[in-house]
């Protein structure tokens, strides 16, 4: 099934995934490898997070890709009395039929946003931990499916702003990414200023795929080739995190696994059938700083640096 092009840029000669990004990147000025990195994450199906200082588009982000990938969505405004009850729903009793009723909350929703998801407490984090990792959830004893696909996309502001609460370690290995989107480039800001309403452009954004066609692309990237040597080099990274001083531990067999992943999404972006280690470089960072914690209290870990320094540290 072909949708119908209802979006003014021409796009007759793209894939599916490039026409994604061409339309994203009129709205997101200046972030073309960000946005890569969000549609790999998708593609890889896991769940992405943004942390960043408020105002440089986090949400529109968000909301731009449930309105390219056609997919129902629903934001969840994370705040300190938020409870777990307000994202996964309640059971209420109907005095009519004598019996409890589930009323679903927004988490059984395509796309959710997790919007400033560290201005809950853990309580109410912990609310996303079986849905992210199970695609369901368990409420009053009965377990219930979550719909297909299934993304969390979580903002988060610095932890230094106040009313903040970290993030549990156990959360953020739940995301497959973390990404900063940052201050757009002097004449991209220009172009922002001078432009049209970002709410209103996300707006007039028809869908360029359907369900079909996402979860198709999603058992494609399962299907890209990793040969041995691939794995041996991601197994590689994870030993060397493991054994590196610089990290009170290193990453998990799941890090391992999600970093495969996306290893692979960003070959089938690349329109390859294989992986090469181009592919692990480029997402490692996104896939691995934010599950590394440093080896001294408080100390804050510079991306670019530690991906340097892993990536420097392990031979292909």
């Amino acid at each position: 099934m072909t949708l119908p092009n209802l979006n003014p840029i021409n796009t007759s000669h793209l894939s599916l995934p490039d026409v994604i990004l061409k339309h994203a990147s009129t709205v997101i000025l200046g972030k073309d490898h960000e946005l890569r990195l969000a549609l790999t994450c998708l593609l890889a199906q896991g769940h992405l997070l943004i942390e960043d200082v408020p105002g440089v588009g986090k949400t529109t982000l968000a909301h731009l890709l449930a309105r390219l990938l056609g997919l129902d969505y629903a934001r969840i405004q994370f705040t300190s009395d938020l409870l777990p009850a307000d994202v996964i729903g309640v059971a209420v009793y109907d005095r009519a039929a004598e019996s409890f009723r589930f009323h679903p909350g927004p988490i059984f929703s395509q796309l959710v946003l997790a919007d400033e998801i560290n201005r809950a407490t853990p309580k109410a984090q912990s609310a996303l931990l079986e849905a992210m990792e199970e695609r369901q959830v368990t409420v009053e004893g009965e377990t219930r499916p979550l719909p297909e696909p299934f993304f969390v996309i979580g903002t988060q502001n610095p932890l230094f702003q106040i009313g903040t609460f970290p993030l549990p370690e156990s959360q953020l290995d739940r995301f497959l990414m973390r990404i900063r989107l940052g201050y757009p480039e002097a004449v991209q800001e220009k172009r922002l200023l001078a432009g049209e309403d970002r709410r209103a452009m996300v707006a007039r954004q028809a869908p360029v795929l359907t369900n079909a066609q996402l979860l198709a692309l999603q058992q494609q990237v399962i299907a890209i080739h990793a040969a041995p040597p691939i794995i041996d080099y991601i197994h590689a990274i994870l030993q060397f995190t493991r054994g590196s001083e610089r990290f009170i531990y290193g990453l998990s067999p799941r890090a391992g696994l999600g970093i495969l992943h996306a290893a692979k999404a960003w070959a089938l972006l690349a329109a390859r059938e294989y992986v090469i280690p181009e592919d692990v470089q480029a997402v490692l960072p996104a896939c691995a700083i934010h599950r590394l914690v440093g080896g001294e209290p408080g100390q804050r870990i510079g991306e670019d640096e530690v991906a340097a320094f892993i990536l420097n540290g392990v031979a292909l």
